[in-house]
């Protein structure tokens, strides 16, 4: 495809040209090539050059970055100097852009700069920081990879290149510094975001360390626990997160991997003493329920929603799903009851909650369940009987059935070693179909408030999907605590950004990220001097900027003469 030029002469003898825009094709009869005619432009004298550029501009957007910057420059430039531009190097700009916005609206950059006051660093901490917390969020790598990407696969403000001990230095100082600043970020965030904190959602999930070796330090924190990642075979360390109801991260901890759930309320109610939050109500899930917890919870006037364990043997919660009573519709799939039971000298109030689909689905799995069972007892019996089996062997597979993880539970062995389903057992929990328990010390909060409360516990589970995927908080390759403490202060950092542009824009970050990306700063060298310029923003990155609150950038970002 190509600009063809046509000339006519007119009776008074003067010349005039035409622009068409052709190609070349193929003459199905005679086989030799002809130009083909797509579109007249008219008279050259009188072409709409305005008209042209847009349409150049139009087409460039389909270029690469380089080519496309390449192109806008030298529509942009008197006398054609942009003929003699030379495109030096085009570095992805949009993500970081935003991710800068940010930062700086969250009062992040502000809180660091409060800290760094009495240090003296050579190296500028908080870009560091920043460019750490953008890769998290933007292009995950390890420490020497960041040092690979800054400069040389994103363009960050203040940053043309990091070196790796300078990072790590950034990261001692966020390490030494993180209780102080997490409480200065939320703060100014709450502000900023009016947030509601009258619930906060509290759980911790595991994550593990390419290593089979533990700890030998006492203050380590590479431990083997309860693995929440299907890792048992790895050391882990285990991360608290507590979240608000609009999934906005308040605060994370770090502890080592062997710490149990329940012993961690202490801790986070101690350590959030300070904030001042007037009035919350922790959200949390079964593995912090126990009277010593409880009573944690509720100092200082607090109050908690508490998943309870329905297979238990607490007096307190046996009793109340016998309770009579009907149920109430609060939502689709969703109904409640509301019952308080006597608890030596106080009364408990529980919120048992049901979902029929749930109810249906468990009662299929049940179901499938006894019919596999039922055969494995079948087929027991038929070996004994045929004598195909001796009575060693016969002993270990029945050991094996009874052990066995989803079988087992419902599986009886008589005084006679008869095998049989245990029918008792089926009928209790063919009354637990569809059910989940809840307690609170809230007397404000209706049951439907109860229970939709517990439901926005999937914004923690939520946050840690997203640590885990799109911030690849995991696998972890750190070995000294203060480090461990950075990485993880790093992801809930990226974690905070990225959680206040969807709340913002609606849209998910990994749609974002994708969108935003394709924004570059270019380079471009030409006999006048040097310039850093934008590419130019397309309609749908126009519109999420502003559903961000975000300027568009400036489309000439340096004009530097040349040596």
């Amino acid at each position: 495809m190509y600009i063809r030029q046509i000339s006519r002469t007119n009776k008074d003898g003067s010349r005039v040209r035409y622009l068409q825009l052709a190609h070349k094709v193929r003459d199905p009869e005679t086989g030799t090539p002809r130009d083909q005619v797509l579109y007249h432009f008219g008279r050259e004298d009188q072409l709409d050059r305005t008209q042209i550029e847009r349409l150049i501009q139009s087409l460039a957007r389909f270029l690469e970055p380089e080519a496309r910057a390449g192109v806008e420059a030298r529509l942009g430039s008197p006398d054609g100097a942009g003929e003699e531009l030379e495109v030096m190097r085009a570095l992805p700009f949009g993500g970081a852009y935003v991710l800068e916005a940010l930062w700086q609206r969250l009062g992040i950059a502000e809180a660091l700069s409060a800290l760094l006051r009495e240090r003296a660093y050579a190296v500028d901490v908080e870009r560091l920081l920043f460019a750490l917390v953008a890769n998290r969020a933007l292009d995950p790598a390890s420490k020497l990879g960041v040092e690979r990407w800054v400069g040389r696969r994103v363009a960050i403000e203040g940053l043309e290149a990091v070196e790796v001990h300078s990072l790590y230095r950034a990261m001692d100082f966020l390490a030494e510094h993180g209780e102080a600043l997490q409480q200065a970020v939320f703060f100014s965030v709450a502000t900023l975001l009016n947030l509601e904190v009258d619930l906060l959602f509290f759980d911790t999930t595991s994550t593990y360390f390419e290593t089979e070796e533990e700890d030998e330090d006492e203050a380590g924190l590479r431990r083997y626990g309860h693995s929440k990642d299907q890792r048992p075979d790895l050391p882990q360390v285990v991360i608290g997160l507590a979240v608000t109801r609009g999934g906005i991260p308040v605060r994370c901890w770090v502890l080592p991997g062997n710490t149990a759930d329940a012993s961690l309320v202490s801790q986070v109610q101690q350590d959030l003493a300070g904030w001042k939050l007037s009035r919350v109500v922790w959200v949390m899930d079964r593995g912090f329920a126990g009277e010593a917890q409880r009573r944690t919870l509720q100092r200082g006037g607090g109050h908690f929603i508490l998943g309870e364990r329905l297979r238990t043997a607490e007096p307190a919660i046996q009793e109340a799903p016998r309770r009579p009573g009907r149920y109430q519709r609060v939502r689709e799939n969703l109904e409640v009851k509301q019952i308080e039971v006597q608890h030596g000298s106080q009364t408990r109030r529980f919120v048992l909650v049901r979902n029929p689909q749930e109810a249906e689905r468990d009662r299929a799995q049940r179901e499938a369940t006894l019919e596999r069972l039922q055969g494995e007892i079948d087929r027991l019996k038929e070996r004994r009987r045929r004598g195909e089996t001796a009575h060693a062997s016969h002993s270990k597979a029945v050991c094996a059935l009874k052990a066995h993880p989803t079988l087992g539970r419902f599986l009886q062995e008589t005084a006679a070693g008869e095998l049989r389903i245990d029918r008792a057992r089926v009928k209790a929990e063919e009354k637990l179909d569809g059910k989940y328990l809840l307690s609170t010390t809230d007397p404000s909060l209706s049951a439907e408030d109860v229970a939709l409360g517990y439901k926005q516990l999937l914004e923690v589970e939520r946050a840690f999907r997203t640590l885990k995927t799109t911030l690849e908080l995991r696998p972890l390759y750190h070995r000294l605590p203060e480090r461990i403490h950075a990485h993880v202060l790093l992801c809930w950092l990226a974690l905070l950004l990225v959680r206040v542009a969807e709340q913002e824009s609606g849209a998910t970050w990994t749609k974002m990220r994708e969108e935003l990306e394709a924004i570059a700063r270019v380079d471009l060298k030409g006999k006048e001097g040097a310039f850093q310029v934008v590419t130019t923003l397309t309609d749908a990155q126009r519109k999420l900027l502003s559903a961000l609150k975000i300027d568009p950038p400036k489309r000439v970002r340096a004009a530097l003469p040349t040596s």
